[in-house]
């Protein structure tokens, strides 16, 4: 007896159970519906006063948190339909059907409800609610119970059914399924596109007014992001990315670059520069941390020497020695006394390994720190001018433009921080080219391989120390570079910025913790991670007590959850993720050796 081979379709994720026993037309009914129901709600009243900020009684017009519950709806319905396979959204979802479907409704409960709450608790009661505000509430909800409705996609075998651990699964992104090849054109449009949307939402996040619009921010960015990961999008772009590198890298500095044009407030732009700098100093430490292997905990002292050398040499009334260089003296004098700085650490230091080469290295941050503190004419040489540092640093002056006074450009008038983010711009793209072709070339192959297993390297050849110490060296030099900027873009440097650990960022822990966060030995990690770890504690000022808890806790999650980083290279994700469950296509680093 002879069967018939059947022919099946491959799929990218096998689907399980749901979590809540309905039938599955019902429930990708449902979810439409109660996602369309949630997007009407928003057209509605929810508060009678306009005491809570974003003035939600407006009806007809929706405002403040009322927009994040209207697209969190509308990304829902989106991909609730892209999951029943209707033509021209099926490229939405490559991967994972159900689970973003469920991710986002999750995501629009949760900054729905996080409103409702919040109107609540700052107005006195539940009785402050409109109708469209429990009218939103109960569609945000029912939604949500007909997504749990769905099949679940599990990637894997595991078949366990409690429901945190069959939700979590709902994280962990498939392989997506093969779409028909595109025309270059139209894989540059997408890739331009994406830089577009990220600029989008990047400049949204900046531009929230208060706290509570940023808090609904990041719940609905949160649970988007991971949507779009389980829907397997993001490595469909990698894939694009990947294979337009040049184009890639191209359209992130034009996005950073058009960044300072959509600002009217010149305070929003400030936090762009800090950011770019934060960022700047952390893909240095990325050179350290990330391609090396050495765990440098005092690398912020480097970003000090830079800031120290230009604002004794910048012409501040404070300097103590009298000279004021042009700026590309200024830069290059930073640079290079944070070389020597760092061959002088580096060269008695790099012999030892792992926690022994943390804890001298902390050490050293610390004794820059106190040093600087006590170059006060009293306790040492009066060079520093002790605690109080070196104040009235003044603006640069390049081509004849004062970076301190507004500027029009195309149209728009830029002030002082956006002058000084285009600078600070320029100086993070050639960061990022030392970087880029660091790390693709034989030096940096070889800091790969001492990272990875410094015995096996030496027994090949590899001149082990003198490869720690360039990458000590270049690390330290990019910092000071940095430094030079950061000391005009603050005014005055002192010695209580460049602590191991202060709740201002960049200190040695945030950046250390942002070089881990968006993911060690790529290039878009640490800018991601910096922007995140900046831009938090800037928006939520409110909540500075409880910061360090905070930070804390989200390592914690992030250990759990990613520890490999947002934005990880293979080897990293082949290390602590089973080969069926990486986030990236087979033989590719994605986005990470794209150079964004």
């Amino acid at each position: 007896m002879t069967t018939t081979p059947q022919h099946t379709t491959p799929t990218t994720a096998r689907q399980t159970p749901p979590l809540i026993p309905l039938p599955a037309a019902a429930a990708r009914t449902a979810t439409a519906v109660g996602a369309l129901a949630t997007f009407a709600s928003t057209f509605l009243a929810w508060t009678w006063t306009s005491e809570f900020p974003g003035d939600l009684t407006v009806t007809g017009y929706p405002g403040g948190l009322q927009v994040l519950t209207l697209t969190g709806a509308l990304l829902t319905l989106v991909y609730a339909l892209a999951a029943r396979g209707t033509r021209g959204l099926r490229w939405l979802s490559p991967g994972g059907k159900n689970s973003p479907v469920l991710l986002l409704a999750l995501g629009t409960f949760a900054t729905t409800w996080y409103a409702v709450v919040a109107i609540a608790v700052e107005l006195g009661g539940l009785a402050n609610l409109e109708p469209g505000g429990y009218v939103a509430a109960i569609t945000s909800l029912i939604t949500l119970v007909a997504a749990l409705g769905l099949p679940t996609d599990v990637p894997g075998s595991d078949d366990n059914p409690l429901v945190w651990k069959r939700l979590t699964q709902s994280f962990k992104a498939p392989t997506p399924d093969k779409a028909p090849p595109l025309p270059s054109w139209a894989e540059i449009l997408i890739i331009a596109a994406a830089f577009g949307l990220g600029l989008f939402v990047f400049t949204y996040g900046i531009d929230t007014e208060y706290a509570e619009l940023f808090i609904g921010f990041l719940i609905l960015v949160a649970f988007g992001a991971t949507a779009v990961s389980r829907a397997g999008l993001n490595r469909r772009l990698a894939t694009l990315t990947a294979k337009h590198k040049n184009i890639t890298v191209t359209a992130a500095f034009v996005a950073a670059f058009a960044f300072p044009f959509t600002q009217s407030n010149d305070a929003y732009a400030t936090i762009g520069a800090n950011i770019l700098i934060f960022a700047t100093v952390a893909l240095g430490l990325n050179v350290v941390v990330g391609l090396a292997g050495l765990l440098d905990l005092g690398y912020v002292a480097f970003l000090g020497v830079g800031a120290y050398t230009a604002a004794l040499v910048s012409g501040s009334p404070s300097s103590t020695i009298g000279i004021q260089l042009p700026f590309w003296a200024a830069v290059l004098a930073g640079a290079a006394a944070s070389l020597i700085f760092g061959v002088v650490i580096g060269a008695p230091t790099l012999r030892l390994h792992g926690d022994y080469l943390a804890i001298v290295t902390l050490g050293f941050g610390e004794i820059f720190r106190i040093g600087m503190q006590n170059m006060d004419g009293s306790s040492g040489p009066d060079v520093t001018n002790g605690p109080n540092g070196i104040p009235n640093i003044p603006d640069l002056e390049l081509f004849g433009f004062n970076l301190g006074e507004p500027h029009t450009v195309l149209g728009v008038e830029l002030g002082r921080f956006s002058n000084y983010y285009l600078l600070m711009l320029f100086f993070t793209i050639i960061v990022v080219t030392v970087f880029r072709r660091s790390d693709q070339s034989r030096i940096g192959r070889a800091w790969v391989a001492i990272r990875e297993d410094e015995t096996a390297a030496r027994a090949m050849g590899i001149n082990a120390f003198r490869l720690k110490l360039l990458a000590f060296a270049l690390g330290a030099t990019l910092a000071g570079m940095a430094g030079t900027v950061q000391a005009h873009v603050t005014f005055t440097v002192t010695p209580a910025q460049y602590k191991f650990v202060e709740a201002v960022p960049p200190n040695s822990a945030f950046l250390l913790a942002a070089v881990i966060l968006g993911g060690m030995g790529t290039v878009s990690g640490p800018l991601i991670g910096a922007a995140l770890l900046y831009l938090i504690p800037a928006k939520l000022q409110f909540m500075s007590d409880y910061q360090l808890l905070l930070f804390g806790i989200a390592l914690v999650l992030l250990m759990r959850f990613r520890p490999e980083g947002l934005i990880a290279d293979r080897r990293k994700q082949l290390e602590f993720h089973d080969t069926g469950q990486l986030d990236a296509p087979k033989g590719d680093i994605g986005l990470s050796k794209a150079g964004v």
